[in-house]
């Protein structure tokens, strides 16, 4: 939508009324209604905060929970515009309730594109502050974001878009429960293990009570088994987690070192004497 119509909509005074055609009886009504919401809401930060500010974003949020298919995309998108402009302005869609409809068609919707749509307003969400990455992990969206990821039927557009979405998402990350489940993940793949480890260690050189539940969670020993080569990022996450633990912890939760404990206590092999040939 071009900017001087914008001001047009804008001056004709639609908001909040166009909020109520979001539950007319006529489903394009309600899309069409979605889809002039979600063109103010992307262009600047003052238009977004006059859909806010008229009370726009709970309006969205129940038609997004309320919609099915294509007709969900404008108010999804609409809420990720939102969002991304503010913590301030994401926040406001976190105290919506607006994270379970997206969540929801994230991973119900058949369409990529609408899976692809509601994990880049995710990611618009999540990514602004500590407290607003932990209202997506609350959610349970970083599971469901991470396996629309590796699923063999997803778009390429899907997996780029859900990678985004929990690069910014992790990177906001401090509470470790949540980054302790997403590395415990079966599926996450190491491009996001990376991402995880790197903010775990950060929260571990400050916080000796998260240095030890992330031991007894058995994080710490899933940090060990992995795979990383010297010399790579991997490695170098691994290290740093490692450095917050006594040589002996580390050396414990070691793949195979219960193993080499256990050969300590067997006999040692005793040679046979030798024979001295009699004359």
């Amino acid at each position: 939508m071009a900017v001087y119509l914008l001001q047009v909509v804008v001056e004709a005074e639609v908001f909040p009324k166009i909020f109520t055609c979001l539950k007319d009886a006529d489903l394009v009504v309600r899309k069409n209604a979605g889809t002039m919401i979600r063109e103010v809401a992307k262009h600047t930060p003052e238009l977004a905060q006059l859909i806010v500010s008229n009370g726009g974003v709970g309006a969205l949020v129940d038609y997004v929970a309320e919609s099915e298919g294509n007709n969900r995309l404008p108010g999804i998108m609409a809420l990720g515009y939102i969002s991304a402009f503010s913590e301030t302005l994401a926040l406001s869609v976190i105290a919506s309730k607006g994270i379970a409809p997206i969540m929801h068609a994230l991973v119900n919707e058949p369409e990529d594109h609408v899976k692809s749509a509601s994990a880049w307003s995710l990611g618009q969400i999540g990514r602004h502050s500590p407290d607003h990455a932990k209202a997506i992990a609350d959610s349970g969206s970083l599971q469901h974001l991470v396996a629309a990821h590796v699923a063999m039927t997803s778009s390429d557009d899907l997996k780029t878009k859900t990678k985004r979405a929990l690069k910014g998402i992790v990177e906001r990350l401090t509470f470790l429960p949540a980054l302790d489940s997403l590395l415990q993940e079966p599926r996450a793949p190491e491009s996001v293990i990376k991402y995880v480890l790197h903010q775990i260690a950060k929260v571990l050189p400050n916080d000796s009570e998260s240095r030890h539940s992330f031991v007894t969670s058995g994080g710490f020993a899933k940090v060990q088994q992995l795979q990383a080569a010297p010399g790579t990022k991997l490695r170098e996450h691994v290290d740093a987690i490692n450095s917050c633990y006594p040589d002996e912890i580390v050396k414990y939760y070691s793949p195979g070192y219960s193993e080499s404990l256990l050969k300590k206590l067997l006999p040692a092999t005793t040679a046979a004497p030798a024979v001295v040939a009699t004359q």
